[in-house]
């Protein structure tokens, strides 16, 4: 059986399309593509659109004990790159609700305007084999199997003075 290659895009169905795609584009520097009168295109690399946000007409606002959608997750390339992401953001007021180092990753929990979660990631480990390995050696009775809360402030520090990936990954 073949496996997709890549998760390609998400949409998302909104009352706040202007909003939306400020934000994202803020929080993922990205740019728009295309637009029309009820759906715009974005995207921060070389594929065609990585998030589009659909406007219908009139929506009810979502309830946050509502089943659905928990978060989407965007992975950077490094340490420097996420602490540098996460300096801009905060310089133009947007902040991450909850901080977490999963042991598997370091991750940063933002909120959009239509209140979904957006987490923004580095790997801790250099190949996806040792991430994998590391998910398949965890049991359901570990101590602690959602991770780490860590102040943003303090891990920005500590990439300044030299922290390396590896060390992340042995927090949890």
């Amino acid at each position: 059986m073949a496996s997709p290659r890549k998760l390609s895009h998400i949409v998302l169905q909104t009352n706040h399309r202007r909003e939306m795609i400020d934000w994202y584009c803020t929080v993922l520097g990205a740019e728009i593509l295309y637009e029309a009168e009820r759906i715009s295109f974005i995207s921060y690399d070389d594929e065609h659109h990585r998030v589009a946000f659909l406007d219908p007409g009139p929506l009810t606002e979502r309830q946050p004990d509502a089943a659905g959608l928990n978060h989407v997750a965007f992975t950077f390339g490094g340490l420097d790159d996420l602490v540098g992401n996460y300096q801009r953001l905060k310089e133009v007021g947007i902040r991450p609700h909850r901080c977490v180092n999963h042991g598997v990753t370091t991750s940063m929990y933002y909120q959009d305007p239509d209140h979904n979660q957006v987490e923004l990631l580095v790997d801790n480990f250099a190949t996806a084999v040792d991430g994998q390995a590391y998910m398949r050696g965890r049991s359901a009775t570990d101590k602690n199997p959602v991770g780490v809360v860590y102040d943003p402030e303090a891990l920005v520090a500590r990439v300044r003075d030299g922290l390396r990936i590896e060390e992340l990954a042995s927090i949890n």
